[in-house]
């Protein structure tokens, strides 16, 4: 191979002896000092044995921008609270890497999308930490809602927008809604899944409709993102009743047995349900967590004795995803549930049911072998979603005061306190 001058983050062909390749140099790790990295104009990365390349031509140096965002400030606008956490919509692409980095700055975060500012000021920003949201757990919410609270109890402030990573977003959505007890203000977590600087991030319709929906009158916690693949709106979804249905697609969340709360538009919110109105009252926060509970899934063939692990653990309660109506087994001696789910729960264990399928109910009445198990003192949970009762779970039974009476933990599981319960279920 000639030599070359050539960067990572420079823009190059790569000349074999028949084919040409263009793209963006990647940096290579020290035991692939023989390759060479080269991003493609389709995003994908491909690699070259240095023995079998001829030229590597720069055709465009790698841009190191320095320049900083002047905010102003537009004392006609509402002003919005920003609570950065993460995730994709907080990250941007290194060429050095073929991967992406956090932002370093709330600007660098802003210059990507000014359009934000169109509708509001961004008058007070909080990075409580930057992580992906598999990293984080109860603390971190706890850290959220802090945030979150100083800022709604600020006369000053509109509303709030929380940005986030996507794969386990609506566990914290679930747990902003039960840890931010009389909301006052709209709550409104939002994300990405495609960095900022790429062409067809969602970044920025979500953020302009999450900045439209910071300033209405709803106050609920709900997430705001793409409701298609196209950037004409995005949904607005309680934050109990939303999961992330899809891997890769903008379009990722999903209301689940209820309508969103309203289509939201660049310039206009349609409301599609009813809500907690904006009100002057104060936030009071609530953020006892027992972080002994777990979120457990059955599986045919699946042996009861995963209960005596939990229990040895010294788990105080567990939420089983069960078949459809609500039925794990009953008839198999060996693997037979019954006798161990009596056994654990008598022993103190709380144990929650829920559906495993996305849409309806469980209903523990309608079989011989649900009625057994209802038998046992399983909570069935209805229609609330497995993530939003694994918080809501954690949250009820971090209160001492319920946590010693079953019965009083049964009430509150049934309780509906922020619209994780629905009784007339819908598309």
């Amino acid at each position: 191979m000639e030599k070359t001058n050539a960067k990572s983050g420079d823009y190059v062909e790569v000349h074999l002896t028949q084919k040409i390749y263009e793209g963006v140099l990647l940096e290579s790790s020290e035991d692939e000092k023989n390759i060479i990295l080269l991003k493609l104009d389709n995003g994908y990365n491909i690699g070259f044995l240095k023995k079998d390349i001829q030229k590597i031509i720069v055709n465009e140096k790698a841009k190191e921008s320095k320049e900083e965002l002047n905010i102003k400030k537009d004392n006609s606008k509402p002003n919005v609270g920003m609570i950065i956490t993460g995730g994709t919509i907080a990250a941007r692409l290194n060429p050095k890497k073929g991967g992406v980095d956090w932002v370093d700055t709330p600007e660098s975060l802003f210059k990507y999308y000014p359009g934000i500012f169109d509708k509001v000021n961004i008058s007070k920003i909080d990075v409580p930490f930057m992580k992906a949201s598999e990293d984080m757990d109860f603390k971190d919410w706890q850290k959220i809602a802090r945030s979150a609270d100083k800022m709604l109890n600020d006369s000053n402030i509109q509303g709030i927008i929380v940005t986030h990573g996507t794969d386990f977003l609506h566990y914290t959505s679930a747990a902003l809604s039960f840890f931010l007890r009389d909301l006052n203000k709209p709550v409104v977590l939002t994300y990405s899944q495609r960095s900022i600087d790429r062409a067809s991030s969602d970044a920025n319709l979500n953020l302009q409709c999450s900045a439209l929906v910071a300033i209405s009158d709803i106050a609920e916690v709900m997430l705001v993102g793409h409701s298609s693949s196209d950037d004409d709106y995005c949904d607005a979804m309680i934050g109990t009743k939303v999961r992330k249905l899809h891997s890769t697609k903008r379009a990722a969340f999903k209301s689940v047995n209820v309508k969103p709360l309203a289509k939201v538009y660049p310039g206009e919110i349609d409301i599609l349900g009813k809500y907690q109105v904006r009100n002057k009252g104060k936030v009071k926060l609530d953020i006892k967590f027992e972080e002994k509970v777990a979120l457990v899934k059955f599986y045919p063939g699946m042996s009861p004795e995963i209960l005596d692990y939990y229990l040895k653990k010294k788990y105080n309660g567990i939420v089983l995803e069960m078949g459809a109506l609500g039925h794990v087994a009953t008839k198999r001696a060996r693997l037979g549930w019954t006798k161990k789910l009596k056994e654990v729960q008598e022993k103190g264990m709380i144990v929650c049911g829920v559906t495993q399928c996305i849409f309806g109910r469980t209903d523990p009445l309608v079989y011989s072998n649900g009625r057994e198990l209802l038998a046992t003192g399983i909570i069935y949970l209805e229609d609330m979603l497995a993530e939003t009762a694994f918080v809501k779970l954690g949250w009820v039974l971090g209160h001492e005061d319920w946590a010693k009476d079953k019965e009083l933990v049964k009430e509150k599981m049934l309780e509906n306190i922020a619209g994780e319960l629905n009784d007339r279920l819908e598309e």
